[in-house]
């Protein structure tokens, strides 16, 4: 009977023990995420963004999407852990995921960025990126480094390698992307530094 309760009293005590350490990892990743807001507009209501610049990105004679970059300083490039900047895009046409990933590499391709670069990312952004439909809109929030997507503002993801949010932009903004007119547009009458 004393051995029935031993094992008993050790099973109730690891059990207890293992709940309590999944709380405490699930509380750090509910802390993590709750850093940024799931409802765009929330954030935009919430934060002084200042728009820097906005372009419209056309093909011959359509229109594929128009797009806005937005900063907490009102500057491109942001001092990271002091500004927040939101990159979005509406698009006019549908696309889908698969050809918003195409695109994607193709322009980084066009950049130079070494394979090795961006293809840690390519899992991440096939799960994250919807199907497009026209009228919706995929925005970019780089929050204190991190890479947090939107989907017609909604929060669908976040990357949080720092170094890709420099990354995506650089198809837009690099002094080497292939839209150099566009780059005009969303740098605005900044001064690049």
């Amino acid at each position: 009977m004393n051995n029935v309760y031993y094992y008993l009293r050790y099973g109730v005590l690891s059990l207890t023990a293992f709940l309590m350490s999944v709380n405490a990892t699930q509380a750090k990743s509910m802390n993590d995420e709750m850093m940024w807001p799931y409802d765009l507009s929330s954030q935009l209501i919430t934060q002084d963004f200042v728009t820097v610049g906005e372009a419209t990105f056309s093909v011959l004679f359509w229109d594929i999407y128009k797009s806005k970059l937005l900063t907490t300083s009102g500057n491109y490039p942001v001092e990271v852990t002091q500004d927040n900047l939101l990159f979005d895009i509406n698009y006019l046409t549908d696309i889908a995921s698969k050809d918003l990933i195409n695109n994607t590499i193709e322009q980084w391709q066009h950049l130079g960025i070494a394979a090795e670069v961006y293809q840690a990312y390519l899992p991440q952004l096939k799960t994250l990126w919807p199907d497009i439909k026209e009228g919706d809109s995929l925005s970019l929030l780089i929050h204190q480094g991190r890479s947090i997507f939107y989907f017609n503002k909604q929060y669908i993801g976040v990357i949080n390698e720092p170094e890709f949010g420099q990354v995506f932009l650089a198809i837009w903004l690099s002094k080497n992307t292939s839209q150099p007119k566009l780059r005009n547009k969303l740098l605005g009458s900044t001064n690049e530094k």
